[in-house]
């Protein structure tokens, strides 16, 4: 469960779309470690996540999902209101599996794009270190992003809910500008290679949450703590 502010001083205003209106493969001087020696960082970093995104739920007051990609297992209906998510508004459920080519889903046509098109790229290259992507968070309503923000004020207390979770106004997902990834070998694939095809990590609380936030091949910018900032 992931959202971004929008943009600030703080961090790089989002690109120009006629400079990047058509994805082109990735392009990078660094020379890229042999499948076998990515494959064994991957499995390292993928332990060390783990306790990341467990750190990250136990501060939220629940447990991690399955498939340790965001912060799951929100009631269906938030007490003293009516609403409940659905498809149309974003929603995803637990281990419902939904990849990037599920383009029936409004979670996916949604999304920027761009982000779309540098997302599946990645992942087409991923497949080749054995990872794949699962996708727990994309594009969301107004309504949806503040049912989430809602909730989670009501279960930890606003300022622990606000590391988490962005208002609709400030919310990248609200925008189709962000995506979550699962599991976490996917998510730390990314963080090694994303930026070769622009994608980056933008909170340092959130290993799961990806932006297109740079030039692809570039070093990305640094991250926020969290989404209050």
């Amino acid at each position: 469960m992931s959202t971004s502010s929008a943009p600030s001083s703080r961090r790089p205003a989002p690109f120009d779309s006629a400079r990047r209106a058509t994805f082109v493969a990735p392009r990078t001087n660094r020379s890229r470690p042999s499948r076998r020696v990515r494959r064994r960082r991957l499995a390292v970093a993928a332990v060390a996540a783990t306790g990341v995104v467990a750190l990250a739920a136990g501060l939220m007051g629940v447990f991690p999902s399955v498939s340790g990609s965001s912060l799951p297992s929100l009631p269906s209906v938030l007490p003293g209101t009516a609403f409940s998510p659905s498809a149309d508004d974003g929603f995803i459920g637990d281990g419902a599996g939904v990849d990037l080519a599920d383009d029936d889903l409004p979670a996916i046509a949604r999304l920027d794009p761009e982000l779309l098109a540098a997302m599946r790229a990645a992942e087409a290259d991923a497949a080749g270190d054995g990872i794949r992507f699962q996708v727990t968070g994309g594009w969301r309503s107004a309504a949806y992003q503040q049912w989430l923000l809602d909730t989670r004020i009501a279960e930890v207390g606003e300022e622990t809910a606000r590391a988490y979770v962005a208002t609709p106004e400030q919310s990248r997902h609200v925008n189709g500008d962000a995506v979550d990834i699962g599991p976490v070998d996917a998510q730390y694939w990314l963080i090694s290679y994303g930026s070769d095809y622009g994608i980056c990590q933008t909170y340092a609380n959130e290993p799961w949450h990806f932006e297109l936030a740079t030039e692809p091949g570039r070093a990305c910018p640094d991250m926020r703590t969290d989404a209050t900032g």
